[in-house]
C-alpha cells in the first residue's frame, strides 16, 4: 500500500509538475487537467491548494526569478564591483543548465500581456538589478550590459545553443570572462 503524503509533500510534488507543464507551454497552454493528472489527484484539488491557474504559474515564476537572485547574491558574497560581477556572471552562467526554471523566467516575460504578471515579473526583475547593483557597486550601465549579456545567455540556453555547430551559435556560447564589463561605466557611454 502506497504512503499517504503529507500536505507539504503534495504541495511540493504538485510545483514540480507545474513547473515542468508551465515551462513547456506558458500560462496559457498549460494544463491544470494534466498537473492533476500526473499528480494522481483532482483538478479541484490543484485549485484549492493554489487558488487559480494564474497564482500557481505566479509562484512557479517568482521561485525561478528567486533562485536566481539568491544565488547572484551568494556568489558576490563580500566582493565587490567587477570581482563580485564576475563571481555572479559564472554562477548565472551554471544556473542556465537548469532548464526548467529558465523556461519559467521566459515564460512569465512572454506572459507580461496580463497585468498582474507584468507586475510580478517587474519585481521579480527589479530584484536581480538589484542584486547586481547592490552587490557590486557598480554604475546603471554597467549593471544594463551585465544583464543584458544575461538574457542573450537565456535565448541561447532556451535554443539549446549547445546543439547547434555553427557560427552564431559559438559566439552565443561564449562565457562572461573576468574584465568584460570593465570598460563598460557611465563614464564610457555618455
Amino acid at each position: 500500500m502506497a504512503q499517504r503524503m503529507s500536505g507539504a509533500e503534495r504541495r511540493a510534488q504538485v510545483l514540480a509538475i507545474a513547473a515542468e507543464e508551465f515551462a513547456e507551454h506558458g500560462l496559457h497552454g498549460a494544463s491544470t487537467e494534466a498537473i492533476a493528472r500526473e499528480a494522481g489527484i483532482t483538478q479541484a484539488y490543484v485549485f484549492r491548494m493554489f487558488g487559480t491557474k494564474k497564482a500557481l504559474f505566479l509562484e512557479l515564476v517568482r521561485a525561478a526569478f528567486d533562485r536566481v537572485s539568491e544565488a547572484m547574491r551568494e556568489a558576490g558574497g563580500e566582493k565587490s564591483g567587477l570581482d563580485a560581477l564576475s563571481a555572479m556572471g559564472a554562477e548565472y552562467y551554471d544556473l542556465l543548465a537548469d532548464r526548467t526554471s529558465l523556461l519559467l523566467q521566459l515564460q512569465g516575460f512572454a506572459a507580461c500581456g496580463d497585468p498582474e504578471v507584468k507586475d510580478a515579473v517587474r519585481t521579480c526583475f527589479a530584484r536581480m538589478w538589484s542584486t547586481a547593483e547592490d552587490g557590486t557597486g557598480l554604475d546603471p550601465v554597467a549593471v544594463k550590459a551585465f544583464l543584458a549579456f544575461g538574457m542573450l545567455l537565456n535565448a541561447g540556453a532556451a535554443l539549446d545553443v549547445d546543439q547547434v555547430d555553427e557560427v552564431w551559435a559559438e559566439g552565443v556560447r561564449t562565457r562572461v570572462q573576468p574584465g568584460l564589463f570593465r570598460h563598460i561605466t557611465s563614464e564610457t557611454n555618455r
